[in-house]
């Protein structure tokens, strides 16, 4: 027995509003992410503009087909949106309003109380292009970034490719044609979305679980405030990394740092001037150490650095290039930004252990305060005095 188009429209939208309250309380409303906000809008397009053309054939199909028309190309519009919030900024409103304002404009003007098809060319020609700048964004993410949207694209760029072709069917065959009809028509256009929808939906949740777990991992990982490594995960670190110095004996150098009469910021400034200084400090030891360095928060004003290959002189070096960074930032709500102590110490080429290397360079800081601040003391000088 054949379905005909409005049994299967009803169940489209059924699907649809299925997916819509899937998706927005289980994974909506637990991610609170960009793309999947996106995906809940265009599932609620689709479903407005299904139920919109479940009246066509009707004296409301006037108004109906066309509303129909544009709530689609509306939705196609929030998928191209929701896939470009994954790699950038999404698209301005007025590029999203574009493709649905000529929509609704050629529709209106096709004679819609008897023409079925209204403005069909430029409505298949726009769910066409939109979808595929969906799939183009989603090509462009980085490999690595999921395991989910490759899925996505390749499902994006088959329905593009289906509307691109159900355009050029509709241009040379005509919308009573027997290749349209029997190929692109009606019912197997919504068999085809059914389908289509279901796999993207359930792939948008998995992608949102990753990109929540992610999260999660990065928030376990970084510093919320300066974006360097926090506590725990730099000790880590460090530690695989001491390990591999010691196998290769090579030298390395370790960095404590401690922002001088930090207090006094917070007091005279506020709360806030004294996080704009902990930041430029983190952004002064970004734009001057390498990639292979490890630069983490140690706690409160203090934060610690690993530079594996570097001996304790050039340390002190790089210590003194932070400090000249930091003096040259600006900002507006600190005045004048603090200077820098640091503590220095090396593994020396032996079986060099971080709590050791800890204790020492918290014993050269010590020294750098009670110097005067604003410099740098290596371990090894107060090895020698002692000796």
């Amino acid at each position: 027995m054949m379905l005909d188009t409005a049994t299967l429209r009803v169940a489209l939208a059924v699907v649809d509003l299925t997916l819509l309250l899937l998706f927005y309380f289980i994974t909506f409303r637990r991610t609170r992410s960009a793309y999947s906000g996106w995906w809940c809008m265009a599932l609620l397009l689709f479903l407005a503009g299904n139920a919109a053309y479940l009246f066509d054939g009707t004296v409301h199909q006037v108004w109906a087909n066309p509303s129909g028309n544009v709530l689609l190309v509306a939705g196609a519009a929030s998928i191209w949106a929701g896939a470009r919030s994954l790699r950038t900024t999404v698209p301005r409103p007025w590029l999203l309003a574009a493709a649905p304002a000529v929509t609704a404009l050629t529709s209106a003007v096709d004679h819609p109380a008897t023409n079925v098809w209204a403005g069909g060319p430029f409505y298949l020609a726009s769910m066409g292009v939109l979808i595929g700048l969906a799939c183009r964004e989603l090509f462009l993410l980085d490999s690595n970034f999921s395991r989910a949207h490759r899925t996505l694209a390749v499902g994006s760029g088959i329905l593009a490719v289906f509307y691109g072709a159900r355009l050029v069917a509709f241009v040379a065959d005509g919308a009573d044609g027997p290749v349209f009809l029997s190929v692109f028509g009606s019912v197997p256009t919504t068999l085809f979305s059914a389908i289509i929808l279901v796999v993207a939906s359930f792939t948008m949740a998995e992608l949102s679980n990753e990109q929540l777990n992610q999260d999660l991992r990065a928030r376990a990982t970084f510093d919320s405030l300066t974006g360097l490594l926090n506590r725990a995960a730099f000790l880590e670190l460090a530690e695989h990394e001491l390990r591999r110095l010691n196998r290769v004996r090579t030298t390395g150098s370790l960095v404590l740092a401690d922002l001088d009469h930090f207090k006094a910021i917070n007091d005279e400034f506020g709360h806030s001037a004294g996080d704009s200084a902990l930041q430029a400090f983190a952004d002064a030891c970004r734009a001057t150490v390498r990639a292979t360095d490890l630069v983490g928060r140690y706690g409160g004003e203090e934060f610690i650095l690993l530079l594996p290959g570097v001996r304790p002189e050039v340390a002190s070096e790089i210590a003194a290039e932070i400090s000249r960074r930091l003096e040259r930032r600006t900002s507006a709500s600190v005045p004048r930004l603090p200077t820098v102590s640091y503590g220095i110490a090396a593994t020396n080429h032996g079986r060099a252990e971080l709590s050791k290397m800890v204790a020492a360079a918290d014993a050269a800081l010590y020294q750098a305060k009670s110097l005067g601040r604003d410099r740098s003391v290596l371990a090894s000088h107060l090895e020698e005095k002692t000796a």
